[in-house]
């Protein structure tokens, strides 16, 4: 008995060790994946399915590793001990005691024949129920402004009762079958199955009423085993799932890199659009065509409609992902060439959708220059007028955002501004960083943007055509394709589409003096 309990504990510590390891690795696995993929992954999947697969179901494969075979050996062993003693002591009467447990076997097959039917669909609703959690969660406040009339409130409710429909297609089989199967191996059954055979049996002279006892309470016990095999064996379907899925996320193809000392190093800070396509899906074109230059020191502004691609154009030369067809090159090297590292150096960005780490304000702004010293962070929050703010935070560049930085939309913006400028890069995207600003901040932002981009090469894209008047080169999309591009006043004179957008947007008066912005 010490020697298996010896056994049990060393077969315990093994399995938890090696769950350990196993856990750790797939977790820096998946993070270095995750770090390799084109940022243009992350926008076209729910949080929620990236935080299934990164925690949820590593943790689910902590049952698999840790307790699975352990706990399958303890229950297969004891199952085949008490078989072997019944058949040793009588083996007619072994058979008529184990017949009830066949007839589970049968039950349980249709059982999981029937799950297996709705499983993917099951895994697949449970997903997007986790997705539409997050976003249910993040659209609270707007929920409660409008009474519960949100397309995320709508989602979620779909999302529900999607999960709930898929469960019960899941499980009514599943239930039905197993209610079955449980109550052909219960003790009670089991039990009235040996006493029968043993009355018989004795009726015949075949065994004394005495050798009936060893089978009436060895026989019962087989079905505790028995049914927590079948447990762990369900618990394996679901363990299966969840590493297809941590799988599949560790096949997500990595943004290509140049080989290793092949990389090319940029001549310059010219950008160039070649011919350059990009496609969400084959039926979804969603630039076409584009070709342009930019000129160090120029600005180059892009316009146009809601969906005419401009985002997508501006992803594009960060890299987000790559075009389809043509080609963007910086310095007259192919973006393709050229590593993440020496890309992300040469250009900045302020997008519309601002991400902050949960992390301190200093390091959420020493994110891209995490050697930068405190007095360069510093400048950086003065030259994006958010330095003053920090300051009155309760712990001023320590706190912590989400925690003790509670930061409005406008500040968050000033915030990625300051990273920006820290970073200093001699190419700078500005995504309609203004567009989601209160009035005061929309201010602060656009001093402060005018005075960092200037002596810069930019690209803007614009929602409100005054703030780019000035611009060296401005291009308009419309369907994914360049519609006109050229100079404001010269745009104005063919009275084509941009002219159109001036009118719609009712700017009136002589044209605006100053910086652009965005």
């Amino acid at each position: 008995m010490f020697v298996g309990m010896g056994l049990v504990i060393v077969a315990e510590l093994i399995a938890h060790l090696a769950d350990n390891r196993l856990t750790y690795d797939l977790r820096i696995a998946v993070i270095k994946r995750l770090s390799q993929v084109p940022l243009g992954w992350f926008t076209a999947r729910a949080s929620g399915e990236v935080k299934q697969a990164l925690q949820d179901d590593i943790a689910t494969l902590h049952s698999l590793t840790a307790h699975f075979y352990t706990a399958v050996g303890r229950a297969a062993g004891a199952i085949v001990i008490a078989v072997i003693y019944l058949f040793v002591l009588d083996w007619r009467m072994a058979i008529f005691a184990l017949l009830p447990f066949p007839g589970f076997f049968v039950f349980l097959r249709r059982a999981m024949k029937a799950s297996n039917a709705h499983m993917q669909e099951f895994v697949a609703r449970l997903g997007r129920i986790n997705s539409a959690t997050v976003e249910f969660a993040g659209g609270i406040p707007v929920i409660k402004a409008f009474g519960g009339a949100s397309p995320v409130h709508a989602g979620y409710r779909d999302a529900v009762d999607g999960f709930a429909s898929a469960f019960t297609d899941f499980t009514r089989p599943l239930v039905i079958s197993m209610a079955r199967a449980h109550a052909l191996i219960a003790p009670v059954t089991v039990l009235g199955v040996v006493l029968a055979s043993g009355a018989a049996f004795v009726a015949m002279g075949w065994m004394q009423p005495l050798d009936v006892l060893p089978f009436a309470l060895v026989a019962p016990g087989i079905c505790a085993p028995l049914l927590l095999l079948h447990t762990l064996l369900h618990d394996l379907q679901g363990a299966t799932g969840a590493a297809q899925r941590v799988l599949a996320l560790l096949d997500t193809p990595v943004l290509p890199q140049p080989a290793p000392g092949q990389p090319s190093h940029p001549e310059g800070n010219a950008v160039r659009f070649e011919q350059v396509g990009y496609a969400y899906a084959a039926e979804h074109q969603v630039l076409s065509g584009i070709s342009f230059d930019m000129q160090p020191g120029t600005v180059t502004a892009v316009v146009g409609p809601s969906g005419s691609g401009k985002s997508t154009l501006a992803r594009l030369l960060l890299r987000f992902f790559d075009p389809a067809q043509g080609r963007i090159t910086l310095g007259g090297v192919d973006l393709r060439q050229i590593t993440s590292a020496t890309l992300y150096q040469r250009i900045g960005f302020v997008l519309q959708e601002v991400q902050l780490i949960h992390a301190s304000v200093r390091e959420n702004i020493a994110l891209a220059r995490p050697s930068a010293t405190m007095q360069e962070i510093e400048a950086a929050a003065r030259a994006a007028h958010i330095h003053d703010r920090i300051l009155a935070l309760p712990r001023g560049y320590e706190s912590v955002v989400g925690e003790d930085a509670q930061l409005s939309g406008g500040e968050r913006q000033r915030l990625s501004i300051a990273r920006a400028v820290l970073l200093n890069p001699p190419i700078l995207v500005l995504d309609e960083a203004t567009a989601s600003a209160d009035v005061e901040s929309e201010a602060f932002i656009q001093d402060a943007l005018s005075r960092f981009a200037r002596g810069r090469t930019l690209l803007v894209i614009a929602h409100r055509l005054d703030t780019i008047v000035h611009a060296d080169h401005i291009l308009v999309l419309r369907d994914g394709e360049i519609a006109q591009q050229g100079r404001h006043a010269q745009l104005l004179a063919e009275d084509g589409p941009y002219a159109r957008l001036w009118q719609l947007g009712a700017y009136a008066g002589p044209m605006p003096k100053g910086e652009l912005t965005c």
